[in-house]
This record gives C-alpha cells, sequence and structure tokens, in this order.
C-alpha cells in the first residue's frame, strides 16, 4: 500500500495557494483543532458575554472554552469580574454546568470551600490554624467591558493591542448606553463545521441574495463588494445610486456627531482581530426588521432618532449590529473540529417591556432565520471540504477580500506562536 503523506500544520499553511481557500485538512484535523483552540481563544481577548448576563450582583454567568471554564460574575459593588471555575481546595468546578445563576456567594459543592463574590476565600472547615485563606483566593481571569461586550483573555499576559479595540468602539457605542440594556431573546445553536468556516461565512455577503431573503431586505449587500463585470446598465445604475446614497447618510451622521467611517485592524501585524463601521439600512433606514422599521419604540440611550444605521462590528470569532432600537451580538466557541457553539443575543431597553413596547417576533425573525441558515450553509460546506476531491478554490477579490485577509491573519498569528 502507498504511504500515506501526513503533512504538518505549517506544511497545510504554506500550501495554501494565495487569493485561495484553506485546504480542508485545516478544517478536519484534531491536532489543527487544538492548536487553533490554543492560540485563537486561550491567548488572544475573546468575547464571551454581554453585561445583562449578569444584571445583578451575585449573577454568575459561566462559559466554557475547550478544557477551561470560566465564571462571569457581577460583584457587590456592581463590577464585573472573571474567574477561573476551578475551586482552589481539589480543583473541583464550582459551576457544574455552563450557564446562568444567581447566588450569593460561591460556594463549590464537594467540600463548601465558599468565596465571596470579590474571589476572596470566606470559609473553610477542618483546615487548622496553620491555613491562610488569603492564599487561596479564586485565580481571576483579565476582563475588559467595552459597550454592553464581556470580553476575556485566558492568557498570563494579554495582547496589549486590544486598547485600539476600545478606544474605537467607546465613542461609537455610547450614544446607546449599552450597559443599560436586557436580553430580550437569546439562542445557541450547534453549527457541524469548523470555527473558522463559521467566521469565513459571517465576513462575506457573496452568498446572502440566495440564501438570506429575511437579511437582504434590511441589508445592502454592495457594502461587502461589486463587480461591475457582466452587470447590466440597471445594475451599475443602482449601485452608483447606492454609492451617492451611502455617502449622503455618512456625512448627516457624522454632521450630527456619529461616529460612520470605518475602522480595519485585520492584517498581519496585529492581535486583536477586528472591524467596524456604520452601515446603511435599507427601506426606511431604522433597523434590520422585515419592515426596516424599528421593533422597539423604546430607543437605546436617550437616542430620538430611529434613522442611524447599523454599527457593525466583526471580531476574530464574534460578530455585533447596534441599531437604534436594539443590538444583536452573537460569537462562536468551538466545541470540536467539525462543531461549533454560536450564541446569539437581542439587546433591548433595560425599561422596554416585551408586548407594549416591542413584539418579540418582529424583533428577532430577521437574524433567527439568518443564523439558522447560516448553519446550514456552513454545514454543508464543512462537509465538502472534507470530501476526497476538495481542492480550495479561489476567492472574489470583490466579494471575498476578508477571507483571504482572514486566512493571511490566521497563519501569521500560528506563525508567531512557533506553528
Amino acid at each position: 500500500m502507498p504511504e500515506i503523506q501526513f503533512k504538518s500544520h505549517r506544511e497545510l499553511l504554506d500550501s495554501r495557494e494565495p487569493g485561495h481557500g484553506m485546504p480542508g485538512e485545516l478544517f478536519g484535523r484534531q491536532d489543527v483543532f487544538d492548536t487553533d483552540l490554543d492560540v485563537f481563544f486561550n491567548k488572544l481577548w475573546i468575547l464571551v458575554g454581554v453585561t445583562a448576563d449578569v444584571p445583578e450582583p451575585g449573577d454568575v454567568h459561566t462559559v466554557d472554552i475547550g478544557r477551561a471554564s470560566v465564571m462571569i460574575v457581577r460583584d457587590e459593588d456592581e463590577q464585573i469580574r472573571a474567574y477561573r471555575n476551578v475551586c482552589r481546595h481539589r480543583g473541583s468546578r464550582i459551576m457544574k454546568t455552563a450557564g446562568k445563576a444567581s447566588v450569593g456567594m460561591l460556594v463549590c459543592p464537594y467540600h463548601q470551600w465558599t468565596y465571596e463574590l470579590d474571589g476572596s476565600l470566606r470559609h473553610t472547615t477542618h483546615m487548622g490554624k496553620d491555613f491562610d485563606p488569603k492564599c487561596h483566593s479564586l485565580i481571576p481571569v483579565h476582563l475588559k467591558v467595552v459597550g454592553s461586550h464581556v470580553f476575556i483573555c485566558l492568557a498570563d499576559t494579554p495582547p496589549e493591542d486590544f486598547s485600539t479595540l476600545e478606544s474605537v468602539m467607546l465613542p461609537r457605542f455610547a450614544p446607546y448606553d449599552l450597559q443599560r440594556t436586557k436580553i430580550a431573546h437569546e439562542m445557541t445553536i450547534i453549527e457541524n463545521g469548523n470555527w473558522k468556516l463559521v467566521m469565513e461565512n459571517n465576513r462575506e455577503c457573496y452568498h446572502c441574495s440566495a440564501t438570506h431573503p429575511e437579511l437582504v431586505n434590511s441589508f445592502l449587500a454592495e457594502d461587502f463588494g461589486f463587480c461591475p463585470d457582466g452587470q447590466s446598465e440597471e445594475a451599475l445604475t443602482a449601485f452608483e445610486e447606492y454609492k451617492k446614497q451611502n455617502a449622503a447618510n455618512q456625512a448627516e451622521w457624522e454632521n450630527d456627531g456619529y461616529v460612520c467611517a470605518s475602522f480595519e485592524s485585520l492584517d498581519e501585524t496585529v492581535q486583536t482581530n477586528f472591524r467596524t463601521q456604520r452601515l446603511v439600512i435599507a427601506g426606511t433606514g431604522e433597523s434590520q426588521t422585515m419592515t426596516t422599521q424599528v421593533a422597539s419604540k423604546k430607543l437605546l440611550g436617550g437616542l430620538e432618532r430611529r434613522d442611524l444605521g447599523d454599527v457593525h462590528m466583526w471580531g476574530h470569532h464574534s460578530w455585533t449590529h447596534v441599531m437604534s432600537d436594539h443590538v444583536v451580538v452573537a460569537y462562536a466557541i468551538p466545541l470540536a473540529p467539525d462543531k461549533t457553539m454560536v450564541r446569539t443575543v437581542w439587546l433591548v431597553h433595560a425599561d422596554a417591556v416585551e408586548g407594549v413596547d416591542y413584539d418579540l417576533t418582529e424583533l428577532t425573525e430577521v437574524w433567527v432565520a439568518t443564523t439558522t441558515q447560516d448553519a446550514e450553509l456552513v454545514g454543508n460546506t464543512h462537509s465538502g471540504t472534507q470530501d476526497p476531491a476538495y481542492r480550495p478554490g479561489p476567492f472574489s477579490q470583490y466579494t471575498e477580500a476578508y477571507l483571504d485577509q482572514f486566512s493571511r491573519w490566521y497563519d501569521a498569528r500560528l506563525k508567531a506562536n512557533g506553528i
């Protein structure tokens, strides 16, 4: 029998032809997955929730990332903290399962070691007079809050360039007062594909017109590329009108003090990978709903204007849409080479009342449909990339340039980690 050639992770990366997709083995192999988890989820800043996950002191939101588990906690001083979900006695999980809970203190279910919400060890029994509880506080995790977004970093020394994201996004989020929000709805789905395919799918809208009828009702696909070759005069005229309208909207928003310009931190030199832009919404221009009008009459923050477009932000495993009436926040957590958890959260004003200020179906139907459709697309693509006949094809330079950029950044980050 012929000898099977097993390429290393680096050989696979080096085999990618510029402007083309990644080799299928980078999506399907367990060793690649393990390395991805370490480099992109244990060493970089990652989004793990929103402030509304822990609205009151004593609220806990537990998130699992590979073998790690982290507790996001709001303490008695209303500060949000993060700790490793590991008891300092013999390692038991303090919170047995991922998800939300409300507690007075953090109590290990094994031997009842009890911790304050600030992480300090409050109570033990049978440990003797020489035992020093101050040496056995919970292990803290680096945490940053930007708007409503809760980011953590599991590394001992987190990337310093996260400060760029903070400085860029805080003024863009400020008019919406995002910490004064609540969760109107959340949805967790397991997509049958590699996390990189989830993100590739999210970074292009080449597929949108054919697969996302609900989204394109309010979403302008031209924002993510347009190839003039072979287009009809009608299509070319429409594109020119799009550019004029887009420029007019952005000029008006900027004049009113709303930051609009795109900002990209995506190249091979950065660790914190993100992009933001205020996008024009189609139709009435108010919100990503089927009517393109706001779904919630209670606007975010102190806003009076509805037609502020969509403050879009993506990171290396997350994406966000902030509109005048609601916010959609989504992030992906890898579970296996062919399994990725995608959690989506819909935020509304903290005082908004369901059935009075908003209808839940109207609020969520666009992104419930889009997320479900994307899961099918990702699963189908992952399956195809594992076929022996698969050979990566070329990206569209007009609509998939960000995929090639993501591939280059992915390669660079692995190289920086000795891979």
